[in-house]
């Protein structure tokens, strides 16, 4: 018996246990090709039914490494003329293509096309900020045209089937990064279309994510304070102007950040030292808003860093592994040990508290959080 049908014998078409998830990163900056972490993430087929999968790969654009690259999907022709007249106005566009793609099993496939780009000097914001303000711009006024990654020497591919089915299509078997992070789609509440598939990404952050924010609507509002727009339907969004939010524009740590989306109970928070009450009662009072409510796990990625965090009580699973300069995140250790069957370590981490890969550090991190903020 598979195992869907194990964990959906009514045919209900909410499977919440379902979504795959896998990020591989050398930590020296190494970059491989798509061949592991496509295996890996195929070797959890039955967690998807092919209403999306997705890669966000880091390192594969080092011809371009100072341009925001840009991959724009568009639902019709009039669109893609409507872009590209507001990019020249906001953008120097270096080089422009039509995404390589080929023949593979997805459902139909919009116009896919990526830019090379740099911001114009008049501007008075940072890039970083400049950038994605253009990026809303494009996708609420344009219509039917989504920015779905726009970060420098990163890519997304994602789209609607199973996720090495997307590999296939995207050609990806021709790219090379230090750092790959894959998704499977069990779309739980929100429609199985090109955009609403993951990775979900602004600049350079991306996020996979298995699970179901049920705070969405207060996360979306407070997120619209700071200019981010919700257009891809699906709750993982917010995950991700979040993540931009709180460490690019807010300056936090991650351990700090954690602490914000999935922070410890308010009976924990009652019995902590006084300074580390006072630390976290000060965190939930002024971002309350972005505490992420529901099952999640997560693999969250930017330049020279991949971070797994799962929900505070953990009601989603999430393993890791090391083996060399290689750090491993799953939904499940079998997807790790098919591709390194020997490793240093393996372990799952506990609810709410991150583990970090970051770029140089020769092995990786886990972030404590609870020792380091005391």
């Amino acid at each position: 018996m598979s195992w869907t049908e194990v964990n959906n014998r009514y045919n209900d078409d909410k499977l919440i246990e379902g979504c795959s998830l896998f990020g591989m990163m050398n930590l020296s900056g190494e970059r491989f090709s798509s061949r592991n972490p496509v295996r890996a993430i195929a070797n959890m087929h039955e967690r998807g039914n092919g209403l999306g999968g997705g890669f966000a790969v880091y390192g594969i654009y080092p011809e371009h490494r100072e341009e925001y690259a840009l991959h724009i999907m568009y639902l019709d022709r009039d669109a893609k003329k409507k872009t590209e007249r507001l990019l020249k106005e906001d953008f120097h566009v270096n080089f422009d293509e039509e995404m390589p793609t080929r023949e593979a099993k997805v459902k139909d496939p919009p116009i896919l096309w990526r830019y090379f780009v740099q911001p114009r000097r008049r501007q008075l914001t940072k890039d970083d900020d400049y950038v994605m303000e253009k990026v809303m711009k494009i996708n609420t006024q344009t219509g039917k045209a989504f920015v779905f990654s726009s970060g420098k020497d990163m890519g997304v591919f994602k789209g609607v089937g199973f996720p090495e089915d997307i590999a296939e299509y995207y050609c990806l078997e021709e790219y090379r990064g230090y750092m790959w992070t894959c998704h499977g789609r069990f779309p739980t509440n929100t429609p199985g279309w090109w955009g609403g598939a993951h990775p979900f990404s602004i600049l350079d952050w991306s996020v996979v994510h298995n699970g179901e924010i049920s705070s969405y609507g207060i996360n979306r509002r407070h997120l619209e304070m700071y200019g981010y727009r919700c257009t891809m339907q699906t709750d993982t969004e917010v995950l991700a102007y979040t993540f931009d939010l709180l460490i690019r524009r807010h300056h936090l740590p991650i351990e700090v950040a954690a602490q914000i989306i999935a922070p410890p109970f308010w009976n924990e928070i009652d019995r902590q030292p006084p300074q580390r009450r006072r630390l976290l009662t000060a965190l939930r009072q002024t971002y309350g808003s972005l505490l992420m409510n529901g099952p999640f796990s997560i693999i969250v990625a930017h330049q020279g860093e991949m971070i797994g965090l799962t929900d505070r009580i953990k009601l989603r699973p999430l393993s890791a592994g090391l083996k060399g300069d290689f750090l491993y995140l799953s939904s499940e250790e079998s997807a790790i040990s098919l591709i390194s069957p020997h490793l240093d370590r393996i372990w799952r981490p506990k609810g709410g508290e991150p583990v970090v890969g970051r770029l140089g550090a020769r092995g990786v991190k886990e972030l404590l959080v609870r020792s380091e903020m005391q």
